[in-house]
């Protein structure tokens, strides 16, 4: 194809003269991570959805497709991407949120983009066009590179084409609310959570607790079970949730995103929380001057703490790795881009 004949070349003139390349398909979530810079190489002149096979419950699209296309497409057969990319935007790209691996609130409970991609194509620091995996679920021997381009933000090549796992829409959905404290609700997510309850995602934010139920006969059993209120219009509030329209994400304070486990009580850090993920997911506004205090905290607890959005990034935006972790992101990083023009920056 044209596009990959253009940017085997952009990727080529790059390496030959050791300029950086940024890698952009919408610019939708171009604040996250570290600091861009290079000559932008746009994905967004490869687009197109290749293969979708609703009875298999797989879709392969090119990386510059509007993520709002494919989900659209999967809506017409009443399916969905489960792992529900946030878009941050309306010209978010297919390639985009694999790359960024950020996954919505039914993360928790259904899985993480990691964990429905089956394939994908890279062009990596040479222009060649390697390919890992497939289309369907067992199809890895050895190591699962295209999983591992989950979340690498760009900085092991260009992303060309992905494949993943997609699920039916649920037959029936209920958003149950209750007023309770930050360590009632910690306390009830970890007890609902070890129960058949078909729980699909979970909110606590200024002393109130959404719980989305999801599924057939199950969700009205639940609803009984467990009491609370119910929300009206909460495909709204979870899309205002995933998107970060919710009112606790509005302001300019520092945005941090800690990741703990789920059973990690209350941690106090002298800024508004919102909890997700049955507790492992928590979002906390607060000056990136504490950033010691709050990664502190966050390994204590058995987890890690992300600048995900505002503040002074020159306190580092993730989590500082571990040295031998560190030396195989580096190992890696040498093997797909050699001459490290993808991305420079952007993440450790």
């Amino acid at each position: 194809m044209a596009a990959i004949e253009q940017f085997r070349d952009q990727v080529r003139a790059a390496a030959a003269g050791k300029r950086p390349l940024r890698i952009r398909g919408g610019g939708s979530k171009d604040w996250y991570g570290g600091l861009l810079q290079g000559a932008i190489l746009d994905t967004r002149v490869h687009t197109g959805i290749v293969d979708y096979e609703p009875t298999e419950l797989v879709i392969t699209a090119r990386c510059g497709t509007p993520l709002a296309e494919i989900e659209a497409t999967l809506a017409e057969r009443n399916q969905m991407l489960a792992f529900e990319p946030p878009h941050f935007g309306e010209h978010a790209t297919f390639g985009g949120a694999v790359a960024a691996g950020l996954s919505g609130p039914r993360r928790a409970n259904i899985g993480a983009v990691r964990d429905f991609v089956l394939g994908a194509q890279l062009m990596d620091g040479k222009g060649e066009v390697l390919k890992f995996g497939g289309q369907v679920m067992k199809n890895v021997a050895g190591y699962d590179v295209s999983r591992l381009l989950v979340g690498s933000l760009g900085t092991l090549g260009l992303l060309l084409e992905v494949s993943v796992k997609v699920l039916p829409r649920a037959f029936a959905e209920t958003t149950l609310q209750f007023q309770m404290s930050e360590i009632e609700a910690l306390r009830c997510l970890n007890e609902w959570g070890g129960q058949p309850l078909p729980i699909s995602a979970s909110c606590w934010c200024e002393g109130v607790l959404a719980l989305r139920l999801s599924g057939a006969r199950a969700v009205d059993a639940a609803v009984v079970s467990l009491g609370g209120t119910v929300l009206n219009d909460a495909d709204a509030f979870w899309t205002a949730l995933r998107e970060q329209q919710h009112a606790f994400f509005k302001g300019d304070a520092p945005l941090w995103r800690l990741s703990v486990p789920s059973t990690t009580s209350a941690i106090v850090l002298g800024g508004p929380q919102l909890i997700e993920w049955g507790g492992a997911q928590r979002w906390l506004r607060a000056d990136s001057a504490a950033f010691d205090v709050i990664r502190r905290a966050a390994v204590a607890a058995g987890g890690h703490a992300t600048l995900f959005r505002g503040g002074d990034k020159s306190v580092g935006v993730f989590q500082p790795l571990a040295p031998a972790v560190a030396r195989i992101h580096a190992r890696l990083k040498d093997a797909f881009d050699p001459a490290h023009i993808f991305n420079p920056g952007r993440m450790p």
